[in-house]
Formats: C-alpha cells, structure tokens, sequence
C-alpha cells in the first residue's frame, strides 16, 4: 500500500496508570460540543488513539474488543491544533503505535461542513475519524458481521470519550455527516466506510499542560 511508504511519526507511549479511575471518568463523561480552546498536544492524541485502538497485549489483542479479533476498525486524525503535529490527515497505526501522515492541511472546516453544517466541529482542536473495513469481519462472520462492527465502534468511541475525560478534554459521538464527503477529505478508500467523527477538544475550565 502506498500508505505504507509515507513517514512513520511514533507516538508518545501510551500510559496505563492514570490519576483517574474508570468510575471517576464514567460519572463525569459528558458530551462536549463547546471546546475552550487551545492546542492538545501529541501525547494526548497518542493516548487518544491508544484508547480506541492500541494493541494491549503481546498476542496483539487490543484495548476495545473486536469480534473474532479480527479488528475491522481503521483511524484517522484530522490534526489542526496539535502540539509538535503540522495540521493534515493522519492514519493510526495501531500495532507501531504511530501516525501516518496522508494529507497536509488544516480539513476540519472541511469535516464541519460533511457533518451537515455542524460547524462547532471546526472549533476542535482535532477530529478523530472512526471508519470500518466491514470485510474482515463479514468474511468470517456473513451480514451478521455488520452488526458486530457496530457493536465495536460503540466500544472504541467510550474508550475515547473516557480517556478524553481522564485527560481534561472534551469529546463527543457524531453519527451525521455525509458519508462520501468525510471519504473525500480524509482520503479513505473504497474499503472503508466512516461510521462516526468523535472532534476532540479542551473541555471548558480546563487548563492545557504547562
């Protein structure tokens, strides 16, 4: 793939002991459409990502569940105020814990403008992009298989709206947009079909790292 060949960018490790529990990060989970603006920064996405996709285990297994581990879900970032990150469309690599970058340029007007007008969307710090190559999963599973994808983008969005909490940050869930547009600018093939936009911010009252 042509992707393959484009510059790695590793990612921050990821950190598995944090300051907040899951109860803690449950009870304040709230969805956030007002961001306060300001840069989040390379770290953060890279938990971010690690969140809805990282591998968590050596045999490859990752944080949210796939069925089959077969793993259909592919990440994009779509960076415009990312600390130490030039804007432009990134693809996650899961099992290098890295960003591949696929487009330059800022697109997140772009995406406010797919997401049917919705142009709070623009005001992100960044967008996450959750899409989904339905055939791994269908080729094992038939039409039953659908259903399993959707059940996994449900579990990979919670694990970012969670962790988004853990970190100070904002995040939302966003199922309207139209889907050849957010193909369009964020470069996805044929394979994959968007199925949810989660725009990632600092929540109001927050504070960015010092």
């Amino acid at each position: 793939m042509a992707a393959e060949r484009t510059p790695i960018l590793r990612l921050p490790e990821a950190v598995e002991d944090g300051r907040l529990s899951v109860e803690g990060a449950l009870s304040r989970r709230r969805s956030v459409r007002d961001f306060a603006g300001g840069a989040v920064t390379l770290g953060e996405v890279g938990q971010l990502l690690w969140a809805a996709q990282g591998v968590t285990d050596p045999a490859g297994l990752r944080a949210a569940p796939s069925a089959g581990a077969l793993y259909p879900l592919e990440l994009r970032l779509a960076a415009g105020e990312v600390t130490g990150l030039p804007s432009g469309i990134y693809r996650y690599d899961a099992g290098a814990h890295a960003l591949r970058q696929a487009a330059v340029g800022d697109r997140r007007t772009e995406l406010a403008a797919a997401a049917l007008g919705q142009r709070w969307i623009a005001e992100a710090a960044a967008v996450l992009v959750i899409a989904a190559v339905h055939a791994r999963t269908t080729g094992k599973y038939g039409e039953r298989g659908r259903r399993y994808v959707q059940i996994e983008v449900g579990h990979a969005a919670q694990n970012v709206c969670l962790q988004a909490v853990a970190l100070g940050l904002g995040a939302t869930v966003v199922g309207a947009f139209d889907d050849a547009e957010v193909m369009r600018v964020v470069g996805l093939d044929g394979a994959e079909e968007p199925l949810a936009l989660l725009p990632i911010g600092r929540a109001p009252g927050s504070a960015a790292p010092g």
